[in-house]
């Protein structure tokens, strides 16, 4: 119900209460809200609000100032990581070496046991139908 002489509406209970009151009333049930949200889950808060600011980082421009500043050591993390993976790859591949594994041997293993599995499903085969021939 609208009293029109000075706008306000009745809630409910049929009381007055006027737009402002109610948007306060509504502010503050939703602060409500979010306290108990966050007192409950403040881990879930922390990631969300991390992964909103990678969001917000990811869509804003990168400034001159942050390229200039940045570059050295993107470079820095670059030429570490490029030289941790050579150092992996060399070490991983003198290993397998010493122990006489190499691409050639490890291809010839696995054609090998292609050939084998081939030939186990042929004779497999081959002698089930057999058992249906001496059945029938």
């Amino acid at each position: 119900m609208i009293d029109q002489d000075n706008d306000r509406t009745t809630d409910e209970t049929g009381d007055y209460s006027s737009p402002r009151q109610r948007a306060i009333e509504a502010y503050e049930e939703a602060r409500d809200r979010a306290t108990d949200t966050l007192g409950q889950a403040p881990l879930l808060a922390l990631a969300g609000g991390i992964a909103a600011g990678a969001l917000i980082a990811a869509l804003l421009p990168r400034t001159d100032a942050e390229t200039r500043l940045v570059r050295p050591t993107a470079r820095r993390v670059k030429d570490n990581a490029r030289a941790a993976f050579d150092a992996a790859r060399d070490t991983g591949s003198e290993r397998l070496s010493d122990l006489g594994i190499n691409r050639e041997k490890g291809e010839k293993t696995i054609r090998n046991l292609l050939n084998g599995l081939t030939d186990a499903a042929k004779a497999s085969a081959d002698a089930a139908a057999q058992a249906v021939r001496n059945k029938g």
